[in-house]
Formats: C-alpha cells, structure tokens, sequence
C-alpha cells in the first residue's frame, strides 16, 4: 500500500513535469493526496439531453447531442475568439471560446458527434454557450450522465487548457490506480459511535457520488474530520498549557482596586461586568497562567473593565501593559484612564514610536525599577529594550490587528524580578467587592522567576460561536452581553446617494442641537480604477456644503502628529465635522457626536460597518447611523444592509457575516496563526458539526488524555503529523 503523501503528483498518467508544475503554483497540488483532497465545488446531474429548441437563458446548465459544422475565428488580443455552429439536426446553437483556442482547433472535429455541456445565454444578439464541455458520447459513462463533478480552476490554467475537466480526468485516474482500500483515520468505535461514512468510500463518492444523498453522507464525514482534528489539537495544546503554564498568584484585592470602586468608579457595573471580573480573579488566583477572551459589544464596557482587572495586578505588586493597534486608540486609552484613575497614586505612561529622547529613557526606566504601573503602547512595547521589573498582566486590545510573532513576543516579556511583595491592603470584608473577586486576605504574588504573564485579549468585534471554539477554541472566553444603562440604541437608516439634500438637512438640525457628525468614506484620495468618494475631494465639497461649521479631516496617510491635532480638535468640540476614512473604526470616543455618515456603504462589511457605528451612541442622546449607497446593489450587498438597520446586536451580526462571506474573509482570521486550511467545512453553515466536533474531541480527551489507548493509536499517529504543521498556538493567544 503505497503512501499518498509520498507519491508526487508528476507520476500519475497524464500529468508531466509542466502540468505538475502549473499544479503546484496556482492550486497547491504536489502529491496524490494533494489530488484527492482537492475536492469538487459543485455536482450536475447530467441524465438529460435537450434539444436546442428547448433551451432558455434562464437554465443553469444544459447538455445538447449534435455536430459543428463550421467554425469562424474574429477579433485580436483580449477580443480574439472562436466560434462554432452547432447543429442538432433542427437548429444551430453558436458555441464560443476566449481561451484555449489553438487547443479546440487541433482536438474538435467537424461532422462528429459531441455531447455539449454549458450555460446558454445571448452573445451577439444570438443564443450561444461560451467554453462548454465536450465529450464524445462513446465516452460519457453512466457516472458521467448522472452526477458530474466540477473543479475550481485559476485563469492562468485555463489558458493553459487545463479545465475543470482536465482535473477530472485526474481524478479519475487516480481512482483507477487505487485499487486497495485507502487506510482510515478515525477509530472505529467513533465511526460507529457517529454513524459516518467508512473513509474510503467517503473520498470516491465525495468525486464521483451515485446519488445526492451518498454525496451528502460522504461530505458530512470529511467535514466532521477536517473539524474534529482541528478541536484535537486545540484542546490538546488547552490541556496542556493548564497542566503547565503556571501564573502569578493574584489573591489579594486591596488598596488600588477598593479606593476606585468605592470613590472612582464613574457609574454602576451591569452584572455582565461584574461576572466577567470574578471570571478573570479566579483565573489569577488559581496558580495558572490566564489565557481568556474578553468579548463585549461596542459600548459595554470592556475598557473600564480591562482597568479593573489591572488594579488587581497592581495590588499585587506587579506591573501591567495593555497593547494597542494604533497610536490613536493608545492615546485614548491614555486619556480614559488617567480621566477614571483621576488623582489615585497609580502611575500610568504611554509608550509609541513617536515617545523618543529623554521621555522615553525616564519610561525605559520607570519599567525596570517598578515604578511604572500601567503601561500603555503600540507595538513600541515590544522592542527588546522594554524590558519590566515584574510584569503581571498583559492585556492585547484588538487583538486581530497584531501579528502572531508580535503576540508571542510581548507574551513572553522578560521580567528580571517576580517576587516583589504586594502593595494592596487585604481583601476588603465589604460585600460590595467581596463578592465580585473573593480575594484571599493577605497573600500577594508567590511564585518564583520564569512565571509568564496573565494574558487578556480583548476584542469589539463580537467573535460567531462556531468560529470562536475554532480559531480561539484554547482560550477560555468571557463576555460582556450587557450594555451600561441608559444608552439609546443607534438608529440606522440606509438612503441611495441620489438623496443628499435630505441627509444635509438633518445633518444641520443635529449640529444645530450641539451635536457632531462623522462622515466615513473608503478612499484617501481619487481612484481611476474605483468610482469611490474620497476623504480629500469631500473635504473640500462639505467645506463648501456647510460653510457655517468648522470641519477636520483624519485619514491614514498623514503624519500621526497631523492626525493627532485634528482628531484632538474634534474631540474638543472645537470642530463640527469630522471627515475620516475607517482609522476612526475603533477607540475614538466622542460622547457629543450623534450622527455617523458612512458614504458608499456598499463598500464595508458588516464588522466594518458596525464598528464605524459603534463611534456614535456613546451619550444619552438619540443618535443616528446613514448608510449612504450606490442604487445598483448586489442581492448579498442589500442583505447586508438590511441586517445593519435591522439589529444593533453585535453578535448577531457577525453571525450574518459568517454566514454571508465565510471566516476566510472575515478580519483578523488570517492572523490567528492557525492555518486550518478547511478543504470542505464552512464555519459559517456547519455549526452544528463544530459543535459535534468539538463535543467528540472532549469525550475522547476525557477518557484518555494522552491518546495511550490502542482504539485511539489512529487519533494520536495523526495528532502527531498535524502538531508537526502547526505551532502551538494555544502560547501566543
């Protein structure tokens, strides 16, 4: 029996060392495994021949019997093309080709029958199919007439006159050479247990099923495997770093975190952040490293929580560091905090790459003598020569901003000294906060040096379920469903840009009241590729649309100090307008700015779009979100934004997001550092199967942890071959 693995693609009949190579670069196939897990996008039932006059534009796919007659050859460059007649002894049917043309000159014969398989449509003015398949009716065998697979290829294949067909013509090669049973990766006690599908039989009917029913069956199978494996050895990594990765003991609650929840705390806690709190000091004191998500919806909360959790540390005599992507968002935890801590003797510096000379060493230092409490930072935090007295706590904010070597680094901060002694007075007896933490009286940090940080990663953009258990399935998870009391929901509307004297007219009622507005646009600058508005033109039109009101303009392509001065002018009311591109998506914090214009809102994605809205809502006012689009929208487009006038609940919108792109496309899943590399799964409609996954992987990790046992030597040979792709991911959040 011959490894799959092993076997180079460049060895099955039909594929020389030209076609392996085309195969490798654009579909990443190099061996015969490769082949077999490079799975149809789509099956066609091919058991019926029409006849041309049957045929509308509105079918999808038809198959026709018939012969060319003639062809004809016209235009140059990108409108050269071939053209068939195609006669099926009642009627002609134009059939065209862009690509591939010397290729269907040299095999296509005239007065030969052909079975044409295609889309009909219209080109010029007459019915025609353009690039259909062609086989001669001597071949089509009955798995060909029933349930016809069909391959995604790349356009530079396609010149190459390598087609969905020509990677089925390897496929079924392929499954001509393998004449034994292929071996089975999951136990047989699990295959019954589920009632799946045996292996073997799952791969051949996932390419060439007899029924839509033994597809269904066989996809399920390859589905529920390609997910189980991925919650193994996430859970496995889980397990391991809580049997191993040993923390600083946070068992008293003293002087810093009482005086600011009896005297500084700016409005009541909602239950939501009182339970996620007791979640996160019972982690800290549990002699085990934290390594949570702190989820919440924009506007509940987390910063004030995140604040919290850091005076806990800090009474403990150790110091924390919470991590920005953005010096703006940096500079407004900065401000928030300094406003909430007020005079309280807690020392709080911000460090970026525009912190330099004199202030920089005083911080440089103020972390290596432990004076510095909180530190506040972009990726300036992490350069080698920060280095702190006793780091304690490391909260990551947005963390899908940063890359995975960026996380790990900061993860792993050095601290030269551990065993500073805690600060805080004892756990106060008060049933206000003793029954949030609980802390034990008395006792500060305990453990010796070579103890990594409490690690916190802190996230606005609500994480689906099914793709949280995937791609942060090793971190316990906390969050915040509940928003502080008082606050109005956004009210948000969608108008086509044929509207705007409507939208300046409530735009000037709300400046007039003594509010602010933001207007969003997606580009910097003009595009001649993009017919876009753009932040600069529409600086100058709405300088020139409201004359009678002070404007700013913020957008990633100027200095940070530039962007700093206007930013600071907004949020000092000392402008009406804020015109920006999406640098303002998270950590701006105007409480006074009660409408947000998104312009060309067809452009964002759903997370986008409610985080933009999310920069409004912040005060007791009513405030407003316009999406303002093109009329002519895409149906998934529309949906869209619907769903954004229809709900305010973060969660449930990126569910609709999974949902509508996939998590390949959803913001920071590229970054998570796992390359799940998901064949088949779609996190967004198979649900029910992660959960099923993620259910088994516990059942089987709960009897046998180490995968010792015999019934499990499959689960563990394989275990083993995917730890070898993979870093353990579960260290770096």
């Amino acid at each position: 029996m011959e490894d799959l693995r092993q076997q180079a693609i460049t060895y099955l009949p039909g594929i020389g060392p030209q076609r392996a190579k085309m195969l490798e670069a654009e579909l990443g196939i190099k061996t015969w495994r490769d082949l077999l897990y490079t799975f149809p996008y789509k099956h066609i039932d091919r058991s019926r021949l029409y006849k041309i006059k049957e045929l509308t534009t509105e079918m999808p796919f038809v198959q026709v019997l018939g012969q060319f007659l003639s062809f004809e050859e016209a235009g140059q460059g990108r409108k050269h093309r071939l053209t068939g007649h195609f006669w099926d002894g009642e009627m002609f049917l134009d059939v065209t080709w862009f690509h591939g043309i010397s290729y269907i000159k040299k095999s296509v014969k005239l007065r030969q029958d052909y079975i044409l398989f295609g889309r009909p449509g219209v080109y010029g003015g007459r019915l025609s199919v353009i690039h259909p398949d062609l086989d001669k009716p001597e071949t089509m065998t009955l798995s060909k007439m029933s349930m016809q697979p069909y391959y995604s290829t790349t356009d530079r294949m396609k010149k190459a006159g390598m087609t969905s067909r020509t990677l089925e013509k390897f496929t079924s090669t392929l499954f001509s050479k393998l004449t034994w049973p292929l071996p089975e990766t999951l136990p047989q006690y699990l295959i019954e247990r589920l009632h799946l599908m045996p292996l073997d039989k799952a791969l051949r009917a996932a390419h060439y099923p007899s029924t839509a029913d033994e597809l269904a069956a066989a996809n399920m199978r390859l589905k529920f495997e390609e997910l189980f494996f991925i919650q193994l050895v996430i859970m496995s990594y889980a397990r391991k770093r809580q049997q191993e990765r040993v923390g600083q003991r946070f068992t008293r609650v003293g002087e810093a975190f009482n005086t600011f929840y009896h005297k500084y705390l700016p409005f009541p806690l909602t239950e939501a952040q009182k339970r996620v709190i007791r979640e996160m000091h019972a982690d800290m004191k549990s002699g085990r490293q934290m390594n949570r998500l702190l989820q919440g919806d924009v506007g509940s909360g987390k910063t004030l929580v995140a604040l919290m959790v850091m005076l806990i540390a800090i009474d403990n005599g150790c110091q924390t560091c919470i991590m920005a992507p953005t010096e703006i968002l940096a500079e407004q935890h900065l401000q928030t905090f300094l406003g909430f801590l007020k005079d309280m003797p807690v020392r709080v510096e911000l460090l970026t790459g525009n912190v330099k000379g004199k202030k920089r060493k005083a911080i440089e230092e103020g972390l290596l003598d432990g004076s510095i409490d909180i530190l506040i930072g972009t990726h300036a935090v992490i350069e080698d020569n920060v280095q702190f007295n006793n780091l304690g706590l490391v909260i990551i904010d947005e963390q899908h901003r940063f890359g995975v070597a960026q996380r790990a680094k900061l993860q792993e901060r050095p601290s030269p000294n551990h065993s500073l002694a805690g600060r805080g007075a004892d756990t106060t007896k008060d049933g206000h906060y003793s029954s949030l933490c609980k802390g034990e009286a008395g006792r500060g940090s305990e453990e010796g040096s070579g103890v990594g940080p409490h690690v916190l990663v802190m996230t606005a953009t609500p994480i689906p379920r099914t793709l949280a258990m995937t791609v942060y399935g090793d971190l316990d998870v906390s969050i915040i469903d509940e928003l502080p009391p008082g606050r109005k929901p956004v009210r948000t509307i969608h108008i086509y840009d044929n509207q705007p004297e409507q939208l300046y007219r409530g735009v000037v009622r709300e400046i007039e009241a003594g509010h602010q507005v933001y207007f969003v646009f997606p580009l910097v600058k003009e595009s001649e590729k993009l017919d876009l508005k753009n932040v600069q033109d529409e600086f100058v039109h709405l300088k020139e649309i409201f004359p009678q009101y002070r404007i700013s303009m913020v957008h990633g392509k100027m200095k940070p100090s530039e962007k700093d001065v206007e930013m600071q002018r907004f949020v000092s009311g000392e402008t009406q307008i804020l015109v920006a591109t999406t640098v303002i998506e998270v950590g701006v914090n105007v409480p006074n700015a009660s409408v947000m214009v998104i312009q060309n809102a067809e452009r964002f994605g759903l997370a986008q779009l409610h985080q933009l809205r999310g920069r409004v809502g912040r005060g007791a006012e009513q405030s407003y979100c316009i999406l303002v689009s093109n009329y002519k929208l895409s149906a998934e487009t529309r949906k869209r934004l619907q769903i954004m006038t229809e709900t305010n609940d973060g969660f449930e919108i990126a569910e609709a997001d999974l949902k509508l792109r996939g998590p390949g496309d959803l913001e920071g899943t590229q970054q998570s550092g796992i390359a799940f590399n998901l064949k088949l799964a779609n996190l967004g409609r198979d649900g029910q199967l992660v959960q099923l996954a993620r259910d088994t992987a516990t059942f089987v990790l709960d009897a046998d942890p180490d995968l010792l046992a015999k019934d499990n030597t499959l689960l563990r040979r394989h275990l083993q071959e995917l730890k070898k792709e993979h870093r353990d991911w579960s260290q770096i959040s």
